[in-house]
């Protein structure tokens, strides 16, 4: 059951990943990122936001192994804490709340389930 887990939160990744990779004009809508003219926030978009994400889950994947889904987990929790940051100096919105719920279930959930194989 984990391992199937593993796979279905490994191809989220790369779904959302592939949203800002191939669809940045609406990645930064939906995140209220705005374009000042230059392609420097659709490349930021394209790279952090996007195939980052693809890449981190399709490795995954291919490694198949519980590290490897732990790292995967890290990467998330990462999200969480950029974006518990944001929620505490910059203040809140319903749809951060939202963001920083699915990093930080996505990330605890990677590394609880897959920590506890690799320590059997």
């Amino acid at each position: 059951m984990i391992d199937i887990i593993n796979i279905l939160m490994a191809l989220a990744t790369i779904a959302f990943g592939a949203a800002g990779w191939l669809a940045p004009d609406w990645t930064m809508k939906k995140v209220s990122l705005a374009d000042t003219g230059t392609t420097m926030g659709k490349s930021e978009v394209r790279a952090a936001s996007g195939a980052l994400f693809v890449v981190a889950g399709l490795g995954a994947i291919l490694l198949g192994g519980p590290i490897a889904y732990v790292m995967l987990g890290c990467i998330w929790l990462g999200g969480a804490l950029g974006r518990a940051t944001s929620l505490v100096l910059d203040g809140t919105t319903t749809r951060k709340w939202g963001f920083f719920g699915t990093e930080i279930v996505f990330g605890i959930l990677l590394i609880w389930m897959n920590m506890a194989v690799a320590a059997a």
